[in-house]
């Protein structure tokens, strides 16, 4: 149960990436490769040595608008609004190698993803001019392609209640990246992110807490000439063991980028983050 969450949001992250959304206040389109909520619940806690597959259906579905109205220096009054749809439908499959050999007086493990889907992207746009004149345009894309292939490697610890752990996770870019497409699985960059964290699990009362925390590093996208800027972020998680397999709890995120997207491809600016 646990490498699948895990399995399921390293896959999300390029698919997040891929549709973009109708406002970029942050990395390209918006959205980083690291998808928040990645680690939950017993993210530190050892797994069962050997090897493990899992195979996961992903949906994901969204849509947004924006609407902004202009003045002309001649006084004139105008509209713009532009609307957004998108959709994916991934089957991820991913391999586990769990070591029951001690690495560095912890438990090592290994996974790595892939995922082939159809991932459609719609865009809308209307131009509303001074005198009440519309003009209309509507691009779509819609394609059956490959993900990137993602990895991960952990090293976790275990001292009782207390476990700790450090990881490093990534893509391979899978070259079905078309910056001439509105549909893509795949980011276009190579991507990099590493961390740690720690899970206070007691087996005898099921009171559990994990927390992880990262920082992400992005290649540059050699199509756009753009580099997306260094993201920090805390993954934390609470629950109760109800029964052996059945828990209840909570989860939540912080993220914050900590430095500009640059490139020549940053026309718009860096996005300064306001910490």
């Amino acid at each position: 149960m646990i490498k699948s969450a895990i399995c399921a949001a390293i896959v999300s992250l390029g698919f997040a990436a891929a549709l973009e959304p109708s406002s970029a206040k942050a990395d390209a389109g918006g959205l980083s490769f690291w998808l928040p909520g990645a680690f939950g619940s017993l993210a530190a806690a050892p797994g069962v040595p050997g090897w493990s597959y899992a195979t996961i259906y992903l949906h994901l579905q969204s849509s947004g608008g924006r609407d902004a109205n202009f003045v002309l220096p001649g006084g004139g009054r105008g509209a713009v609004a532009v609307g957004l749809t998108d959709h994916a439908d991934a089957l991820v499959q991913g391999i586990t190698y769990t070591s029951a050999l001690p690495v560095l007086g912890g438990q090592a493990a290994f996974t790595v993803l892939g995922a082939p889907g159809n991932v459609g992207v719609g865009i809308g746009a209307t131009l509303t001019g001074p005198l009440g004149n519309t003009v209309s345009g509507v691009r779509t894309d819609n394609r059956t392609t490959f993900a990137d292939v993602f990895y991960q490697g952990t090293l976790k610890w275990h001292q009782g209640v207390h476990n700790e752990m450090v990881y490093i996770t990534g893509n391979i870019p899978s070259g079905t990246y078309d910056p001439n497409r509105l549909a893509n699985l795949s980011l276009g960059f190579a991507a990099f992110d590493a961390g740690g964290g720690y899970t206070y699990f007691d087996p005898k009362t099921g009171n559990e807490f994990s927390v992880v925390a990262g920082l992400t590093y992005s290649l540059p996208n050699s199509y756009l000439q753009y580099q997306n800027g260094i993201d920090f972020h805390i993954d934390w998680a609470a629950s109760k063991f109800l029964t052996k397999t059945v828990q209840i709890g909570i989860a939540g995120y912080y993220f914050q980028q900590i430095t500009d997207d640059s490139g020549p491809g940053a026309v718009l600016g860096g996005f300064a983050p306001d910490v």
